[in-house]
């Protein structure tokens, strides 16, 4: 069985000219592109905005990358694969909005592929992807309706769906060494290799398809509010944990620096500015100190 490659291609393509498109109305300004080409193979299209109004950094990432031998440390749980020929395409974004108002935001869907090398043998499949939230300021109504939308989004699917990528996505997206969540979490899978393409392929897409109903109303409900330079300070220390766990704990950027990836792009999900305090501690029952009460996994659709 031969996997409709171009259609995903499609998909992923049309996926991030979508989101640019709702982004830039929502911003009021064009996006930046950059197409870029690897030497192995593949190339891909970087979408990004740097120092808007709304968006201090913003970046939709699409590419597609083949090899023509998988090695043997990307094929560790499924040995029988190395040397294959194989592609790897999605799209990925991370949001950093310059109202601390606004969460942050991170989204990706993915599609890895391992080539049959004769008659007897199959095309193999992995899809991956999720979204998640980490606000500053945390408005429960978002946390709510964000949650409520992943779970819309993966529920013609399969009521086993939420639940269990919710869970994934809170043990996931935690920092060990700080004993918190990054944020207020969301959705996030895995190696989803049923042996129904189309099943698994159609779920990557909600997932996919919901990211602007999940946060574009988020952002026009608080886009306006008014906000301190003390505001944009806790958003700067924050951020230094988005950084942490970006560079300590999060997969796809450590493979990503580690392959020799285009460096780029991976980093394009930092934030423009981070600030770290020694042992710094939230005035008790601060706006900010709130926060930290939402830093544990919670059930939102109670």
């Amino acid at each position: 069985m031969s996997l409709p490659i171009d259609t995903a291609h499609q998909f992923f393509t049309g996926l991030q000219a979508d989101i640019i498109s709702k982004l830039e109305s929502l911003d009021g300004s064009r996006f930046h592109s950059d197409a870029w080409e690897r030497a192995e193979g593949g190339g891909g299209l970087s979408r990004y905005q740097e120092g808007g109004e709304l968006f201090e950094r913003a970046a939709v990432l699409f590419s597609h990358v083949k090899g023509m031998r998988l090695p043997p440390s990307a094929s560790a749980h499924r040995p029988e694969l190395a040397g294959r020929p194989w592609e790897a395409m999605g799209v990925s974004l991370v949001i950093h909005p310059r109202n601390p108002h606004i969460p942050t935001t991170h989204m990706n869907v993915r599609l890895f592929s391992a080539q049959a090398q004769h008659a007897e043998q199959n095309d193999v499949f992995w899809f991956g992807g999720g979204l998640d939230l980490t606000p500053y300021y945390v408005f429960e109504e978002d946390a709510i309706h964000f949650h409520d939308t992943c779970k819309q989004a993966l529920d013609p699917h399969g009521k086993q769906y939420y639940p269990e990528y919710k869970k994934w996505c809170d043990e996931y997206f935690y920092l060990k060494h700080r004993d918190e969540t990054r944020g207020i979490g969301g959705i996030f899978f895995d190696d989803l290799n049923t042996p129904d393409f189309d099943h698994c392929f159609a779920l990557t897409q909600d997932v996919g398809s919901s990211f602007i109903k999940a946060y574009a109303p988020i952002v026009e409900r608080r886009m306006n509010l008014p906000f301190t330079q003390a505001q944009r300070d806790f958003q700067a220390y924050r951020r230094g944990r988005y950084v942490e766990f970006n560079l300590v704990f999060d997969r796809g950027t450590l493979f990503g620096l580690q392959s020799g990836g285009r460096t780029e792009s991976i980093l394009l999900s930092m934030p423009p500015q981070a600030h770290w305090r020694y042992n710094w501690q939230a005035p008790s029952g601060s706006p900010e100190a709130e926060l930290t009460q939402y830093l544990r996994p919670r059930d939102w659709l109670k």
